[in-house]
């Protein structure tokens, strides 16, 4: 019996570790490595590119170098209509919820000429704005933080094409703000579709009024004001064009692109325009995708639920 005993424990022992193989690779290959899983993970898939534009191209840009100031530039992290001559975009179009703004993301910072640009156009790249000469910050339109579920995410919005030459208080302290509102009606569970544009030449920054940015051979325009049009819906699955109506949340603003900005508060009624007025002045067509009747109702609106607590946090 004793022998019987021992040579069963024998060859138990011999098998063990090959019964036990299985369930150490199993428990391996589950086990979460956080170094092995792909930073993009967090971030939105699919047809992204068309969901900036969902709701209509502005100015019907294309990517044909006979547009060179109409010059669309489609990407996963936003849409842009870039202008060859004023070195600057037209507009910039992206959609937002918070998934593209949650993740493992950080802010890069590295702001670099865009690649994607026809390769005999001129775009500036991270130094051309020279700030200790000119004054200007390197103005984002799409928001550095508004990509932040992944580095590469975030590393697509400091394309020098994402830009405009702003006044520094006006980025720093009024844009920032209505940077941080938007996300905050992310974060309250809206997705938003989002424009932002400027017109016009001449601003004022620290070193006083320019309307040009020169860059060796090349100007860069300074817009003399900026602004940014969206629509907010209850975040959910569907159609999104069918569920915007007239009842939908559209937010308008348009603010001088001078340091003299930061004299008011940061949602002054002066600031809060509709987008009937913004098309007026830059002879755009937003929200061309929606039907007309909604788009006139939306379009002659101004937004009216603006908080007065200063929305970064």
């Amino acid at each position: 019996m004793f022998k019987n005993q021992v040579k069963l424990y024998r060859h138990m022992k011999k098998i063990f570790p090959l019964l036990l193989l299985p369930i150490i690779l199993f428990v391996y290959s589950c086990r979460e490595d956080e170094s092995s899983v792909p930073i993009e993970e967090y971030c939105p898939i699919g047809d992204l590119a068309e969901l900036h534009l969902l709701l209509g191209n502005p100015s019907n840009a294309q990517t044909d170098i006979n547009m060179p100031n109409n010059y669309l530039l489609e990407m996963d992290e936003y849409a842009v209509s870039y202008n060859r001559d004023r070195a600057i975009p037209n507009w910039v179009s992206w959609y937002l919820s918070t998934q593209w703004f949650t993740g493992d993301g950080n802010r890069q910072d590295d702001f670099r000429e865009n690649p994607f640009l026809p390769s005999d156009w001129y775009t500036p790249d991270a130094d051309s704005y020279n700030f200790s000469a000119n004054g200007f910050d390197r103005g984002h339109n799409c928001p550095s933080a508004d990509r932040l579920c992944s580095d590469n995410f975030n590393s697509a919005t400091f394309f020098m094409t994402n830009m405009v030459p702003q006044s520094p208080l006006h980025n720093r302290e009024i844009w920032v703000a209505w940077e941080c509102y938007f996300r905050n009606l992310a974060f309250d569970g809206m997705e938003l579709y989002i424009v932002m544009g400027n017109y016009g030449t001449g601003g004022d920054g620290e070193r006083g009024f320019k309307t040009k940015i020169v860059d060796g051979d090349n100007e860069i325009t300074v817009p003399a004001s900026i602004w940014k049009v969206a629509i907010a819906i209850p975040e959910g699955d569907g159609d999104d064009l069918s569920f915007i109506d007239g009842q939908s949340m559209v937010i308008a603003i348009d603010i001088p692109n001078s340091q003299a900005v930061a004299d008011f508060d940061w949602n002054d009624s002066s600031f809060i325009t509709t987008v009937d007025e913004i098309e007026s002045k830059t002879g755009l067509d937003l929200f061309s995708n929606l039907p007309e009747s909604v788009q006139n109702t939306l379009e002659s609106r101004t937004h009216q639920t603006v908080s007065s607590v200063y929305p970064c946090f």
